[in-house]
């Protein structure tokens, strides 16, 4: 597959249009299609599928496979997509901020840093934090930023990092140094075996919608529609792969279940 063929194919995914220029509008529109059609989840990690942080994989899992993913695999396929159509892209790691207030692991998350053509950014692209940011952030402002999921802010950190904050919250702090897909390969081992990471101890898939989020936790569908939010218990295992099928567009074989981890 081509160059062109496989960035056609991957804007076909998200139901996006090639841009004419790699501008901010560009960006935003291709960050909002992206967290609205490709879904965050970590079904692989159950299903005893390898996860393997290697650009073409990435790209293929979502666009072929029609699936999501989590950080390291959302957004190192995304950086993939906007580097292909002429956006100047930086990978970067961020330690996730945890219940005690401090930092997490390093590169606990990736994240995307985006130069584009226009004379705006550089930005803070992010397709792989779940319920987060629909547009990317201006990372040299330090002031309050509005986004239909909040406020959020960057502030100053130790050792020229930047924390995060939604609505007043700390979520994960940033480091602007540049990275290689490769370098994130030990925090997702992490996230897939270690007991102490919430991937392992549970089933997660999630999407943005038009007016809201869908989500499927375990048996449990959750949806929230202009701030009303409803659970409805699924009872089989045929309302779950439905559930998965209509919502997030997988088509499993069978239902994924939380793996006993040998670690714990």
């Amino acid at each position: 597959m081509s160059d062109d063929d496989w960035v056609d194919a991957y804007l076909e995914r998200i139901r996006a249009a090639r841009p004419r220029r790699a501008d901010a509008a560009a960006l935003r529109e291709l960050q909002i299609r992206h967290l609205t059609a490709v879904p965050f989840e970590n079904l692989s990690i159950h299903l005893g599928e390898d996860i393997a942080l290697e650009e073409k994989r990435l790209v293929d899992k979502i666009v072929t496979g029609r699936r999501g993913g989590f950080c390291y695999e959302l957004n190192g396929a995304f950086a993939a997509l906007l580097r292909g159509m002429g956006f100047r892209v930086t990978l970067v790691q961020a330690r996730v901020f945890g219940d005690d207030g401090r930092p997490g692991i390093p590169y606990d998350h990736m994240a995307i840093r985006v130069e584009t053509e226009d004379t705006t950014g550089p930005w803070l692209a992010d397709v792989g934090f779940g319920d987060h940011a629909l547009h990317p952030l201006a990372l040299d402002d330090r002031a309050e930023q509005r986004d239909p999921s909040g406020v959020f802010r960057l502030r100053a950190a130790p050792h020229g990092d930047l924390d995060l904050l939604r609505d007043g919250s700390e979520q994960f702090r940033l480091d602007l140094r540049p990275r290689e897909l490769a370098d994130f390969r030990a925090g997702a081992w992490y996230h897939r075996t270690s007991p102490d990471s919430h991937f392992t101890r549970s089933l997660v898939c999630s999407r943005r919608t038009d007016d809201g989020r869908v989500t499927l936790s375990g048996r449990t569908l959750v949806t929230t529609a202009r701030g009303e939010r409803h659970e409805r218990p699924l009872a089989t295992d045929a309302e779950v792969l439905a559930a998965y099928r209509e919502h997030f567009g997988l088509r499993l074989s069978h239902v994924p279940a939380v793996r006993p981890n040998p670690n714990a």
